[in-house]
């Protein structure tokens, strides 16, 4: 009847020689199956990885319980086999533990499918890298083990540039193609000790374990890099896109996965907002910078809550008698103190969507809403420039809300001028700002460019865009009379603006000799605190009144 059985059972004594085997057991275990004279010991029948288990469930079973473990064994020329032990006492009827009772089970197909689900589980489908959910396993398991040891342990975040471009040019498909190409790459140039993830999306990160020196960190890093400089292309197009990886060191950076994860964050963001591509180590530096990002968030939603914003209006004069023309209006918000503050201690919440909206929301609206008081009080309604941040026109529809506001509050197209800065015409979301701007402009309003010279627009390519009136920075007034090419610049613009129709309006003017020279290179209307500082609404009501 044993012999008849599949499972592996043996008859043990108290002390772990075996008394009886079965057919199976003896085939399992590499003993001849007519062996007649057993008496050898059980536990140098297994593999040596698993003896210190079948040694403590012996000592268990000899003290009257009944005990588990998973055992593994390999005859020569096979593959492994594994086994589910249970090792039972046999008692006499004093109770004593005469002898053990020792079954064994083949689990070998149970274990292939764990174990094949699992790489299932933790297993990218379309990259064939460790998903998300095993890299965080891994990771914790690679820093605890760094840790004991006193090793370094490296991380690299790593994002591909342009990957929507890949997608809305080529088809996901082209986007597939490529995640998989690259997960198949990295695979190849990385040892064994090195582990990939795929993240999600296309983000990827590397661990690497027992780290020597910062510089192996950055070599690796640009062996990550150089993969995607290899053409990869995609029904005869090559597919072009770049990479930018933030890096972080353990114990150096941080102390635990979340936080080392934080760092090669930041250092990945960092690299991002100063132009994409190429490898960032994180520094403390970014983490202050941090910090003072989410201060100034936090200090922006606390005064949007609290009401405390209040538009401030700069007078804009003709050059040649000092008259007011129009008015800018800036953005003011007093603190706790009702001390007065300016835009720079939240300059963080202008590159948010939805703070930025919110703040330009506040302020149109108490604009229009003083707009109104002017007119109620038969004061002759100067046009009004309106600031907007190049964030604000990501959705699509600023120029919609704009002039549905100006229509709510009966204010006139024709009064009131918006400001863009030359960033919004070169960041993602261009496109979104020119239709915009077209849309303002055959409603009527005045579309002006603000701290022209400053950034990457062309004057030849002013023509294309529906510009009424570019602004000359305040950094090539205050130069005029030291820097001849601040000069030139100046006159360069003004002549050529006035060649393609455009006004211009020069601001950061402080004093008569800036003037005079303004005037000489054919400038008519500026502003600065030589003729006005900015103005609450009641000086401002008291200036239209005189």
């Amino acid at each position: 009847m044993l012999d008849a059985s599949v499972d592996c059972i043996k008859l043990l004594s108290v002390d772990g020689r075996v008394r009886h085997m079965n057919r199976a057991g003896c085939l399992a275990l590499g003993v001849p199956t007519d062996e007649k004279n057993f008496g050898m010991t059980w536990l140098n029948l297994l593999p040596e990885a698993v003896r210190d288990k079948g040694t403590i469930a012996l000592a268990e079973a000899a003290k009257g319980k009944t005990s588990c473990f998973m055992g593994m064994s390999q005859l020569e020329n096979e593959p492994a086999a594994y086994w589910d032990n249970m090792l039972t006492p046999v008692l006499d009827q004093f109770g004593q533990v005469k002898e053990i009772l020792c079954v064994s089970r083949d689990v070998t197909l149970q274990r292939q499918a764990e174990s094949k689900l699992q790489q299932i589980i933790e297993q990218d489908d379309l990259t064939g890298l460790l998903n998300r959910r095993a890299f965080s396993r891994v990771f914790k398991n690679n820093l605890k083990l760094a840790r004991d040891k006193h090793q370094q342990l490296g991380l690299l975040l790593i994002d591909l540039d342009y990957f929507k471009h890949v997608n809305d040019t080529l088809g996901h498909i082209a986007g597939d193609h490529l995640l998989h190409t690259l997960g198949l790459r990295f695979q190849k140039c990385f040892n064994s000790e090195i582990v990939v993830s795929r993240l999600g999306g296309d983000e990827f990160a590397i661990l690497i374990p027992n780290l020597h020196t910062q510089e192996q960190l950055l070599e690796i890093a640009r062996i990550a890099c150089a993969q995607m400089e290899i053409p990869i292309s995609y029904m005869g197009q090559f597919i072009n896109s770049g990479m930018s990886i933030g890096c972080s060191l353990y114990p150096r950076d941080a102390q635990s996965t979340s936080n080392l994860l934080k760092c090669a964050d930041i250092a990945l963001n960092d690299l991002k907002i100063s132009g994409r591509g190429g490898v960032r180590m994180f520094t403390q530096t970014m983490f202050k910078a941090l910090e003072e990002t989410t201060r100034q968030l936090t200090l922006a939603r606390s005064i949007i809550k609290s009401d405390q914003i209040v538009p401030y209006y700069q007078p804009k004069v003709r050059l040649s008698n000092s008259k007011v023309v129009g008015f800018e209006a800036l953005l003011r918000w007093y603190d706790e103190n009702q001390e007065l503050q300016l835009p720079s201690h939240i300059f963080a919440a202008f590159q948010d969507y939805e703070l930025a909206s919110r703040i330009s929301e506040i302020m149109q609206v108490k604009i229009f809403k003083d707009m109104q008081q002017w007119m109620k009080e038969g004061l002759e309604p100067l046009p009004v420039s309106i600031n907007a941040a190049p964030v604000e026109f990501l959705r699509d529809d600023y120029a919609e809300k704009l002039l549905k506001r100006l229509k709510q509050y009966g204010i006139s197209p024709r009064v009131v001028e918006l400001e863009i800065t030359e960033q919004s015409l070169s960041e993602r979301g261009a496109n979104y700002v020119i239709r915009a701007l077209h849309l303002l402009k055959e409603n009527g309003i005045h579309i002006s460019l603000d701290d022209f010279g400053t950034g990457h627009s062309s004057l030849t390519r002013l023509s294309n865009y529906p510009v009424d009136c570019i602004k000359i920075d305040r950094s090539f007034v205050e130069r005029m009379h030291t820097d001849r090419s601040a000069l030139a610049i100046v006159k360069a613009i003004t002549q050529i603006g006035a060649s393609v129709s455009l006004d211009i309006l020069v601001e950061g003017i402080e004093n008569p000799e800036q003037v005079t020279t303004l005037k000489d290179c054919d400038c008519h209307i500026g502003q600065g605190f030589y003729f006005y500082r900015p103005l609450s609404f009641d000086k401002t009501t008291q200036l239209l009144r005189r």
